[in-house]
C-alpha cells in the first residue's frame, strides 16, 4: 500500500505519521511506500525511513498535485491548510491553498484515472467552521453550511467538491469535520482558535498564557489522539455505508472556556490556573462569536467514530503524550 500524507509537517500530520510508524499495519495490508509532503520538509520516522519520501511542496505554487499523484497512492490524507486566522487575514493565500490547492489535487487524481483506472481513498481535513450563525442549540446532521469566515467558506466549497468527485467515482472520499483540536502541542500558531490550547498547554508547562475572550465562550473540542483516530477509522472503514453525504461532523465535547479552566485546576491545581492572564481581543472574540458550540454527532458515532467525554480526559491525554505523564 502506498500512503500519501499532505500536510505531514503540521500537528495532526506529525501525530498521524507517528501513529503509522508505531503501527504500520493499522491501515490493513501494511505500508509498502509512504510519501510525506508539506510546505516545510516533513520529519521522517526512523522505523519507516527505508520506504519514505519527504517532499517540500507548496500547494499554491505551480502544479505540485500532479507530482504527488504520479506515484498513484492508494490512501491520501489531505491535511494541508492555511489556518483560520491567517486565511481571514490573507484572502489570496487562504483561497490559493485551501480551495485552489485542494481542487488541483482532486483534478490530478481525475487525470490519473483517465490515463489508467485509479480510485484512491481520500481523507480530507474539513472543519466545523463550515457552519455559521445563527445556530440552533444543537447542530444536527441536517443543518446547512453557511460559513461566516473565509476559512469556513473554503472548507465548505472543498466539501462539495469531495462529495461530487466521490459520487462520480473519481475517488473514494470522506470529509472529516474536525472539532477544535485541544490541547495542541508545540508553539502557538495563527489559528484564531489557538487560545483554547494555549490556556492549557502553557500553564501545564509552568508558563503564562493569554485568554482573549470571556470565560462563557463555548466551543466543540477533541484531542489530537482522537483526531488521528478519526482519520485512521475513515481510511479503513466500509465507505459504502456512508451514502452520498460524504462529509461527517466528528464527535467531540462541548465546553466553555470557564469549564476548561476548572478542568485544568482539578488536574494541575490552582497555581496552573493562576497563570492565565485575561487580555480581551475584539478581533478574536468577533471571529469566535460566529462559531458553532454544540453538535449532534450521532451519525458519525454510528459509523464508529469516537472522542473524549470530559475535559479532564483531554488534559490527561496531553500530559501523557507530550509531558511523559509528568507535570513540571
Amino acid at each position: 500500500m502506498h500512503v500519501l500524507v499532505i500536510g505531514a509537517a503540521g500537528m495532526i500530520g506529525r501525530k498521524l505519521v507517528e501513529h503509522l510508524a508505531g503501527s504500520p499495519s493499522v491501515l490493513g495490508d501494511g505500508i509498502a511506500r509512504l510519501t510525506l509532503a508539506d510546505a516545510v520538509t516533513p520529519a521522517v520516522p526512523e522505523t519507516l525511513r527505508s520506504i519514505t519520501t519527504a517532499l517540500t511542496i507548496d500547494l499554491a505554487d505551480g502544479d505540485p498535485a500532479t507530482r504527488l499523484i504520479e506515484g498513484r497512492p492508494d490512501v491520501i490524507f489531505h491535511l494541508a491548510a492555511i489556518v483560520s486566522g491567517e486565511a481571514e487575514a490573507d484572502f489570496d493565500k487562504g483561497y490559493a491553498v485551501n480551495l485552489d490547492g485542494t481542487r488541483a489535487l482532486f483534478e490530478a487524481i481525475r487525470r490519473e484515472g483517465q490515463r489508467e483506472p485509479y480510485r484512491p481513498r481520500v481523507l480530507f481535513a474539513s472543519s466545523i467552521a463550515v457552519f455559521g450563525a445563527p445556530f440552533p442549540e444543537v447542530i444536527g446532521p441536517d443543518f446547512f453550511t453557511t460559513p461566516l469566515t473565509s476559512y469556513g467558506t473554503q472548507k465548505a466549497i472543498a466539501e462539495l467538491l469531495l462529495a461530487d468527485y466521490s459520487r462520480r467515482a473519481i475517488f473514494d472520499g470522506v470529509g472529516i469535520r474536525l472539532p477544535t483540536i485541544c490541547v495542541r502541542p508545540g508553539a502557538p500558531n495563527k489559528a484564531a482558535s489557538g487560545f483554547f490550547s494555549n490556556i492549557l498547554r502553557e500553564p501545564l508547562a509552568g508558563k503564562e498564557a493569554v485568554l482573549p475572550v470571556s470565560e462563557d465562550v463555548r466551543h466543540w473540542f477533541a484531542s489530537p489522539r482522537s483526531a488521528v483516530g478519526f482519520f485512521i477509522h475513515a481510511a479503513t472503514m466500509d465507505t459504502s455505508i456512508i451514502g452520498p453525504r460524504r462529509n461527517l461532523t466528528m464527535p467531540g465535547l462541548s465546553a466553555t472556556v470557564g469549564e476548561e479552566i476548572e478542568a485544568l485546576r482539578r488536574v494541575a491545581g490552582d497555581r496552573a490556573a493562576s497563570l492565565i492572564r485575561r487580555e480581551p481581543d475584539p478581533l478574536i472574540a468577533g471571529i469566535v462569536a460566529g462559531w458553532p458550540t454544540n453538535f449532534d454527532a450521532g451519525r458519525a458515532m454510528k459509523l464508529g467514530f469516537r472522542a473524549e467525554n470530559t475535559f479532564e480526559e483531554i488534559i490527561r491525554i496531553h500530559i501523557e503524550d507530550e509531558l511523559a505523564g509528568v507535570l513540571p
